[in-house]
């Protein structure tokens, strides 16, 4: 458990950094507990685990101005938890997670937030994926990798990516390069 909530602190950092993001960029994180304490994912769910990455990536979320979102495990479809706000047309799934059927740290999300809702989708700006959790299909049309350093919490890989708007009218067409 030593040093979790710095890994995640760190990874969150390096993220919004390697990503330009700005405040209000939703960011979406899927994780598994199992994969941070060094088991295969899906088989050893911890909350405990998952306060203390919780509050590392929310601490550094809060600080930076970035919304958070919480991918559920493939027992609800990897459904997203996030506050209301975040998400004032989205249309809203009736379940609430729990750490065998959602997994703990969509549950802890779900727990701690304000007004917390959990819809089947979103589009984020960028993603952290602790411990192959697959968030792709929460993430802009355009995808793009983002190296971390800070590439572990705990056992688990941690993969990151940002999004990037879709180029469109070929090679005569002139690009924006802050948006890239």
């Amino acid at each position: 458990m030593n040093g979790l909530y710095e890994q995640a602190m760190a990874v969150m950092d390096e993220l919004g950094e390697k990503a330009k993001l700005k405040a209000g960029d939703l960011v979406v994180v899927g994780c598994s507990t199992s994969e941070i304490i060094g088991s295969k994912i899906g088989t050893n769910s911890s909350p405990e685990v998952a306060g203390i990455v919780f509050k590392g990536l929310y601490d550094c979320a809060q600080k930076m101005g970035w919304r958070l979102a919480f991918q559920c495990c493939e027992h609800l479809n990897r459904a997203i938890v996030v506050e209301r706000n975040c998400v004032p047309n989205a249309e809203i799934v009736n379940v609430v997670p729990q750490p065998k059927a959602g997994g703990s740290m969509a549950t802890l999300a779900y727990a701690h937030f304000a007004d917390p809702v959990v819809v089947e989708e979103v589009k984020a700006d960028a993603g952290i994926d602790i411990g192959f959790t697959l968030i792709g299909m929460h993430l802009k049309k355009v995808a793009v990798p983002v190296r971390l350093e800070h590439n572990r919490i705990g056992e688990a890989t941690v993969l990151a990516a940002r999004t990037r708007p879709r180029f469109i009218g070929g090679s005569r067409a002139v690009y924006r390069e802050d948006l890239l």
